[in-house]
């Protein structure tokens, strides 16, 4: 099972839309995917056309167990979508409250890591949608996966974003003395901007290798594919956004190898 995070300590750079489009693509490639949604804002919940309010679990429940979560609880907060072999576990507001709850307990940094030894079988794909704070949720989430996508707009503001991701990333690995595999994705690329070349240019070169030497575009089909709620690559397979996806995927199945 390979676990993916998605994260960004900026916000609107395209984490949801990267883990649904390249989910969306897994699916379609033959692998049972799972993508856990533990952003308070819910967006990739909401995505998939899902009520968490309606659910008896969702993923603050697996986090409420602590390190005593089992495989019914995790199980329990695992929707089926309308697509075969593409699951989600949703997320809820009450994940804003799990630090000032939560967050001193113990071993409370490792809780998504057990909750998916209990269904590991189930799945060949993990992406974990974060969101862009530094807390126990985003800590549980680079705990526990293989390899760290980040999405960076290409636009100044957002490399200051990816400063303070890289930092904590070295945060982290120094806790659990291994260093993290991280691919960094431009997104929303606009070739008309002079602001788009620029930032695609020092990311570049500050980041060298560890920079997809493709970019997602700005694709107005992400947005229409969002108010259909199906993945893009089920919206609108031939634009240029999935095309784009469509080789990052390939890219990154390839780094696994």
């Amino acid at each position: 099972m390979h676990v993916w995070t998605i994260a960004n300590q900026k916000g609107g750079v395209g984490k949801t839309t990267t883990t649904v489009a390249l989910a969306g693509l897994l699916q379609q490639r033959g692998q049972r995917v799972l993508c856990i949604d533990i952003d308070p804002h819910a967006s990739l919940t909401f995505y998939f056309g899902i009520d968490a309010e309606e659910l008896d679990a969702t993923a603050y429940d697996v986090f409420a167990m602590g390190k005593n979560v089992d495989k019914e609880t995790t199980k329990s907060a695992i929707v089926a979508t309308e697509h075969e072999h593409l699951d989600v576990m949703p997320a809820s507001m009450a994940l804003a409250t799990l630090d000032r709850k939560l967050g001193t307990q113990g071993g409370m940094g490792l809780v998504l890591q057990r909750a998916l030894a209990h269904v590991e079988h189930r799945y060949d794909y993990v992406l974990i949608d974060v969101p862009p704070v530094l807390g126990v949720l985003m800590v549980n989430a680079l705990a526990c996966c293989e390899r760290v996508l980040i999405p960076v707009q290409t636009e100044p503001l957002a490399l200051k974003g990816l400063e303070r991701m890289m930092r904590t990333l070295a945060l982290i690995q120094k806790s659990r003395g291994q260093a993290h595999q991280y691919t960094i994705i431009p997104t929303l690329y606009d070739k008309r901007t002079r602001a788009s070349l620029d930032t695609y240019k020092k990311l570049a070169q500050r980041y060298g290798k560890s920079v997809w030497n493709g970019m997602i575009p700005i694709d107005t089909k992400f947005r229409d594919a969002s108010n259909e709620q199906l993945p893009p690559s089920m919206f609108a397979p031939q634009s240029r956004g999935v095309l784009a996806y469509q080789t990052l995927l390939t890219y990154l199945q390839q780094l696994n190898l």
